[in-house]
């Protein structure tokens, strides 16, 4: 989990990814605010055009309801009757009634929504006009109805709706009332009122127009703050009265307790319409934005992966490349060519990479077939001089870009490789190096493989500073410590891996101790290999191990065998000694030197063995 959470293609997904994530939503988020912006202007635009109209609506509706009223009362006939009440002739009176029936059925007959038309007289007689036979209350006088009309001096009294007549005892219809008083224009005094009732549904339908959605109410109420007429069916006095009421006939738009309330003052019948209309109607339009915004910042978040996704890899899969076949380099492998197709610096990498193999594998080649017969020509023939300065270029090249891109680790290994092929690539005359340099050049070989191993390889390497110098073949501990991570390292799976490098002093004699806890070998086996070793003076024993050792691209164990008692002489040399599941310890003895001062080693001169 967290060697991928370290990768170049975890990094780039989740950066493109955060990236674009953020991009969604900063414009989902700017978006919707200014569509909220946007939807309040409308709204409250709108609330003031319906209570406009609806206003309008209630002034030509009472103005046309006035003028009916006015054509009734202002009647000459109708006022010069009833100032008369008292006829002696029953044909006279028969006319008189014929008059005012046949005044209040044009008035009646002039709108379609009136249901009736009562005139009152103040001596109790009662002249009624309607579709229907009416059956007049006989107690009207001592209704709160009644004495409104009787109190005005003149002006129309809006009575309000109604569930039924107010004065017809079977007409349950629902009306709209108003009426005034009639008056004797001679003596200008009171002779009765007239009371008009009509359908409700023009008012109902003025009150419709202010609804801004399915839960809005609309109340309709006279100055005092009483009911003419609602849409609502429960409601709260107290909580109406608190509602913002229009100021000096300007209509008011205004959120109170989440909800929108409109309200707009009728100056002809001096009421009051107000419209409540909840939030949740408002916000409908809202919602709707709000859950397309969702599934298309879903749908871009999921288009944004996908493309994070493939961007990463993109980029990751060619390094990936390029270190599969590092690794495979580093076994031993140089036959592979890497080819990708990928941005330009890496395409500059990969090409720079193949050169060097190609230059590495023909240097092996060259060395693999070229050998003499003598052993002064076959250890010349191993140990030839070699200068690829192209190699190091190429190598130094790779680690100064992979550092200005910042990938040190792998720098870092690069580096280490530039320097391994470096040392081993120089041969001077002899091969001898001393203790210090060869110490340092696994240094960097282990660099590489302690990488390749990711953690599971702890490096111990604690030769005392007295022993540095001394001399030995070049090349000594890398195939020692190469066999030792290759079979029993590598293949330890139930504990991490240790390697210990140390020299110990005995007599006239120093020992370098390559100790590794690996998977270790049988007897057989430890058995087998320390006779190749002991028999490696054999040319016939050389011959097939050498050919071996070829086929598995090393430089091998029985060749530093024969480097080291070419060098010190058959005394010296190298053994193994191992157990199963328990690790293998490789000693490499070679002599002391005869001089020593202050602990360190001043040159030396070594038997020849031919």
């Amino acid at each position: 989990m967290t060697r991928g959470f370290h990768s170049i293609q975890y990094r780039l997904f989740v950066l493109f990814l955060i990236s674009m994530s953020a991009i969604v939503l900063t414009v989902s988020i700017l978006y919707y605010n200014r569509t909220t912006v946007q939807f309040h202007q409308k709204i409250s635009s709108l609330s003031k055009q319906n209570v406009s109209q609806t206003a309008g609506l209630f002034d030509l509706l009472l103005k046309g309801y006035d003028s009916l009223s006015k054509s009734v009362i202002g009647n000459n006939d109708l006022a010069r009757i009833l100032s008369n009440p008292k006829v002696d002739s029953p044909a006279v009176d028969y006319f008189n009634e014929q008059a005012i029936t046949n005044i209040l059925g044009a008035a009646f007959l002039s709108q379609e929504d009136i249901i009736g038309i009562h005139v009152l007289t103040d001596k109790g007689k009662v002249y009624n006009y309607s579709n229907y036979a009416n059956v007049i209350s006989p107690d009207y006088k001592s209704t709160s109805w009644y004495a409104q009309i009787a109190a005005s001096a003149g002006s129309m009294v809006w009575l309000g709706v109604f569930d039924h007549s107010i004065i017809d005892q079977v007409d349950e219809r629902p009306v709209f009332a108003f009426g005034r008083p009639i008056y004797d224009l001679n003596n200008h005094r009171p002779v009765g009122i007239a009371l008009f009732e009509t359908n409700p549904q023009a008012i109902t339908a003025a009150m419709d127009n202010l609804k801004l959605g399915e839960h809005s109410e609309v109340y309709l109420m006279n100055r005092e703050g009483d009911i003419i007429s609602t849409t609502a069916y429960h409601w709260d006095p107290a909580w109406l009265r608190s509602l913002p009421r229009p100021q000096e006939g300007a209509p008011v738009v205004e959120e109170h307790d989440g909800q929108l309330v409109v309200s707009s003052q009728l100056p002809f019948a001096d009421w009051t319409v107000l419209g409540v209309t909840p939030d949740r109607d408002l916000n409908v339009e809202l919602t709707e934005t709000k859950r397309f915004l969702i599934i298309v910042g879903a749908i871009l978040v999921i288009v944004s992966t996908l493309l994070a996704t493939v961007f990463s890899r993109t980029l990751s899969r060619p390094l990936k490349r390029l270190i599969s076949e590092m690794k495979q380099v580093e076994i031993g492998n140089f036959r592979g060519s890497l080819n990708v197709t990928s941005y330009q610096e890496i395409n500059i990498l990969v090409a720079s990479f193949n050169q060097m193999v190609n230059h590495i594998a023909e240097l092996i080649e060259r060395v693999k077939v070229s050998s003499v017969s003598e052993k002064n020509a076959e250890l010349q023939a191993l140990q030839s001089q070699v200068n690829p300065h192209f190699l190091y270029n190429t190598l130094d090249m790779i680690y100064w870009m992979l550092d200005e891109k910042g990938h040190d680790r792998l720098g870092e290994v690069v580096l280490s490789l530039s320097r391994l092929f470096r040392y081993s690539s120089h041969w001077e005359d002899g091969a001898a190096v001393t203790l210090r340099e060869e110490i340092e050049q696994i240094q960097h070989y282990l660099t590489i493989i302690v990488t390749r191993l990711e953690g599971r390889l702890k490096v111990d390497i604690g030769v005392c500073e007295p022993w540095m110098n001394i001399a030995l073949p070049k090349m000594t501990l890398q195939p020692i410590i190469e066999n030792a991570v290759k079979h029993g390292l590598e293949p330890l799976l139930d504990r991490p891996g240790a390697l210990r490098v140390y020299a110990e002093e005995g007599e006239r004699q120093l020992r370098i101790l390559v100790e590794d806890n690996g998977v270790g070998m049988d007897a057989r086996t430890l058995e087998r290999l320390n006779d190749l070793l002991e028999r490696a003076k054999d040319d016939t024993v050389r011959d097939v191990n050498e050919e071996s050792e070829r086929r598995e691209g090393g430089i091998g164990l029985v060749n530093l065998q024969r480097r080291l008692q070419h060098m010190f002489g058959e005394a010296y040399g190298l053994q193994l000694r191992s157990k199963a599941n328990e690790g293998t310890t490789a000693i490499i003895t070679i002599p002391l030197p005869p001089q020593k001062e202050g602990g360190a080693a001043h040159g030396s001169e070594y038997p020849h063995r031919g």
